[in-house]
Protein backbone atom coordinates (compact mmCIF):
# COMPACT_ATOMS: atom_id res chain seq x y z
CA UNK A 1 0.00 0.00 0.00
CA UNK A 2 3.03 2.64 1.03
CA UNK A 3 4.68 2.05 -2.66
CA UNK A 4 0.94 2.20 -4.25
CA UNK A 5 0.84 5.22 -2.87
CA UNK A 6 4.28 6.44 -3.69
CA UNK A 7 3.55 5.50 -6.88
CA UNK A 8 0.65 7.42 -7.30
CA UNK A 9 2.19 10.60 -5.55
CA UNK A 10 4.86 10.25 -8.31
CA UNK A 11 2.76 9.89 -11.50
CA UNK A 12 0.86 12.60 -10.80
CA UNK A 13 3.46 15.05 -10.15
CA UNK A 14 6.06 13.54 -12.97
CA UNK A 15 5.29 15.14 -16.02
CA UNK A 16 8.54 17.14 -17.33
CA UNK A 17 11.81 15.10 -18.21
CA UNK A 18 14.15 14.67 -21.53
CA UNK A 19 16.22 12.13 -23.48
CA UNK A 20 18.98 12.73 -26.02
CA UNK A 21 17.64 9.50 -28.11
CA UNK A 22 13.60 10.53 -27.90
CA UNK A 23 12.06 12.20 -31.03
CA UNK A 24 10.17 15.03 -31.73
CA UNK A 25 6.26 14.33 -32.51
CA UNK A 26 5.14 14.49 -35.68
CA UNK A 27 3.41 17.67 -34.22
CA UNK A 28 7.21 19.04 -33.44
CA UNK A 29 6.88 18.71 -29.90
CA UNK A 30 10.19 16.78 -27.98
CA UNK A 31 8.16 14.05 -25.37
CA UNK A 32 9.52 11.26 -23.22
CA UNK A 33 8.04 8.96 -20.41
CA UNK A 34 8.73 8.00 -17.11
CA UNK A 35 7.57 4.22 -15.67
CA UNK A 36 7.40 5.29 -11.72
CA UNK A 37 6.48 1.76 -10.62
CA UNK A 38 10.32 0.95 -12.32
CA UNK A 39 11.46 4.41 -11.01
CA UNK A 40 10.76 3.49 -7.48
CA UNK A 41 12.26 0.22 -7.71
CA UNK A 42 15.66 1.07 -8.78
CA UNK A 43 16.14 4.87 -7.51
CA UNK A 44 18.88 3.53 -4.27
CA UNK A 45 17.24 6.02 -2.40
CA UNK A 46 13.78 4.87 -2.71
CA UNK A 47 15.36 1.40 -2.15
CA UNK A 48 16.86 2.51 1.15
CA UNK A 49 14.43 3.94 2.81
CA UNK A 50 12.08 1.02 2.19
CA UNK A 51 14.49 -0.47 3.91
CA UNK A 52 15.12 1.36 6.56
CA UNK A 53 11.43 1.07 7.40
CA UNK A 54 11.34 -1.96 7.37
CA UNK A 55 13.87 -2.73 9.58
CA UNK A 56 12.07 -0.40 12.17
CA UNK A 57 9.29 -2.59 11.57
CA UNK A 58 11.08 -5.59 12.53
CA UNK A 59 12.50 -3.99 15.71
CA UNK A 60 9.32 -3.23 16.63
CA UNK A 61 7.08 -6.41 15.90
CA UNK A 62 9.90 -8.43 17.88
CA UNK A 63 9.31 -5.96 20.62
CA UNK A 64 5.71 -6.91 20.09
CA UNK A 65 6.38 -10.74 20.39
CA UNK A 66 8.26 -10.13 23.49
CA UNK A 67 4.78 -8.92 25.01
CA UNK A 68 2.58 -11.13 23.74
CA UNK A 69 5.06 -13.86 24.60
CA UNK A 70 5.30 -12.76 28.23
CA UNK A 71 0.99 -12.14 28.15
CA UNK A 72 0.51 -15.89 26.66
CA UNK A 73 2.70 -16.73 29.43
CA UNK A 74 0.79 -14.74 32.26
CA UNK A 75 -2.64 -16.21 30.71
CA UNK A 76 -1.35 -19.78 30.71
CA UNK A 77 -0.61 -19.30 34.36
CA UNK A 78 -3.53 -17.80 35.23
CA UNK A 79 -5.51 -20.82 34.03
CA UNK A 80 -3.57 -22.95 35.75
CA UNK A 81 -4.02 -21.18 39.12
CA UNK A 82 -7.29 -19.58 38.91
CA UNK A 83 -9.63 -22.32 40.62
CA UNK A 84 -7.00 -22.62 43.09
CA UNK A 85 -6.95 -19.41 43.92
CA UNK A 86 -10.22 -18.92 43.87
CA UNK A 87 -12.89 -16.88 41.79
CA UNK A 88 -11.74 -12.98 43.77
CA UNK A 89 -8.40 -13.66 42.57
CA UNK A 90 -9.02 -14.97 38.80
CA UNK A 91 -11.55 -12.11 38.57
CA UNK A 92 -8.79 -9.48 39.82
CA UNK A 93 -6.02 -11.04 37.93
CA UNK A 94 -8.60 -11.72 34.58
CA UNK A 95 -8.95 -7.99 34.83
CA UNK A 96 -5.41 -7.14 35.08
CA UNK A 97 -4.77 -9.54 31.82
CA UNK A 98 -7.57 -8.20 30.02
CA UNK A 99 -6.29 -4.84 30.59
CA UNK A 100 -2.66 -5.78 29.36
CA UNK A 101 -3.89 -7.10 26.19
CA UNK A 102 -5.60 -4.15 25.50
CA UNK A 103 -2.33 -2.40 26.23
CA UNK A 104 -0.42 -4.51 24.02
CA UNK A 105 -3.18 -3.98 21.04
CA UNK A 106 -2.60 0.00 21.78
CA UNK A 107 0.58 -0.57 21.73
CA UNK A 108 1.03 -1.99 18.55
CA UNK A 109 -1.54 0.36 16.45
CA UNK A 110 0.39 3.56 17.93
CA UNK A 111 3.83 2.07 16.37
CA UNK A 112 1.69 1.16 12.96
CA UNK A 113 0.13 4.48 12.96
CA UNK A 114 3.72 6.04 13.73
CA UNK A 115 5.69 3.97 11.29
CA UNK A 116 3.16 4.78 8.38
CA UNK A 117 3.12 8.55 9.46
CA UNK A 118 7.21 8.23 8.85
CA UNK A 119 7.60 6.63 5.97
CA UNK A 120 5.00 8.91 4.21
CA UNK A 121 6.31 11.65 4.89
CA UNK A 122 9.69 10.37 4.08
CA UNK A 123 8.22 9.19 0.72
CA UNK A 124 6.63 12.58 -0.38
CA UNK A 125 9.86 14.07 0.56
CA UNK A 126 11.60 11.68 -1.78
CA UNK A 127 8.76 11.93 -4.48
CA UNK A 128 8.78 15.94 -4.24
CA UNK A 129 12.42 15.61 -4.70
CA UNK A 130 12.55 13.11 -7.86
CA UNK A 131 9.76 15.27 -9.38
CA UNK A 132 12.33 18.72 -8.91
CA UNK A 133 14.73 16.81 -10.57
CA UNK A 134 12.83 15.11 -13.62
CA UNK A 135 11.27 19.17 -14.25
CA UNK A 136 14.95 20.31 -14.06
CA UNK A 137 15.93 17.85 -16.19
CA UNK A 138 13.53 18.04 -18.86
CA UNK A 139 13.89 21.77 -19.07
CA UNK A 140 17.67 21.31 -19.51
CA UNK A 141 17.12 19.14 -22.20
CA UNK A 142 14.45 20.51 -24.38
CA UNK A 143 11.57 18.39 -23.38
CA UNK A 144 8.18 19.58 -24.39
CA UNK A 145 6.58 16.80 -22.35
CA UNK A 146 7.47 14.26 -20.23
CA UNK A 147 4.61 11.39 -19.44
CA UNK A 148 4.33 8.96 -16.64
CA UNK A 149 3.87 5.02 -17.20
CA UNK A 150 3.43 2.20 -14.68
CA UNK A 151 0.91 1.98 -12.02
CA UNK A 152 -1.26 5.29 -11.55
CA UNK A 153 0.33 6.50 -14.91
CA UNK A 154 -1.39 9.05 -17.10
CA UNK A 155 0.46 6.83 -20.17
CA UNK A 156 -1.47 3.93 -21.54
CA UNK A 157 1.45 3.27 -24.29
CA UNK A 158 4.68 4.68 -25.33
CA UNK A 159 7.16 3.35 -27.68
CA UNK A 160 10.01 1.90 -25.58
CA UNK A 161 12.52 4.70 -27.59
CA UNK A 162 11.01 7.30 -25.18
CA UNK A 163 11.81 5.51 -22.25
CA UNK A 164 13.89 7.45 -19.97
CA UNK A 165 13.79 5.50 -17.33
CA UNK A 166 17.12 3.52 -17.03
CA UNK A 167 18.62 7.63 -17.38
CA UNK A 168 16.56 8.92 -14.68
CA UNK A 169 17.34 5.91 -12.50
CA UNK A 170 20.96 6.63 -13.22
CA UNK A 171 21.09 10.01 -12.42
CA UNK A 172 19.57 10.13 -9.71
CA UNK A 173 21.58 7.14 -8.41
CA UNK A 174 24.52 9.30 -8.97
CA UNK A 175 23.49 12.24 -7.47
CA UNK A 176 22.64 10.43 -4.62
CA UNK A 177 25.98 8.36 -4.33
CA UNK A 178 27.60 12.07 -4.85
CA UNK A 179 26.09 13.20 -1.43
CA UNK A 180 27.72 10.41 0.51
CA UNK A 181 25.18 8.39 0.46
CA UNK A 182 25.44 4.44 -0.61
CA UNK A 183 22.52 1.56 -1.16
CA UNK A 184 22.57 -1.08 1.90
CA UNK A 185 23.90 -3.33 -0.47
CA UNK A 186 27.38 -1.63 -1.00
CA UNK A 187 27.60 -0.71 2.50
CA UNK A 188 27.84 -4.27 3.85
CA UNK A 189 30.67 -4.99 0.90
CA UNK A 190 33.74 -5.94 2.50
CA UNK A 191 36.77 -3.97 2.38
CA UNK A 192 39.44 -5.60 -0.35
CA UNK A 193 43.06 -5.14 1.11
CA UNK A 194 45.91 -4.51 -1.69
Amino acid sequence: MKKTIAIVLLSAVLFSCNKETAAKASNGLKTASVDSEKLMKEYTEAKDLTAKFKAKSEVEGKKLDEAQAAFDSDVEFFKKNAKSNGQEWAQQKGGELQQRQQQIQYYAQQVDAKLRQEQGAEMDTLVKSIKAYITDYGKKNGYDYIYVSGDGGALLYGKEQYDITKDIVKLLNEKYEANGKKSASEEKKPETKK
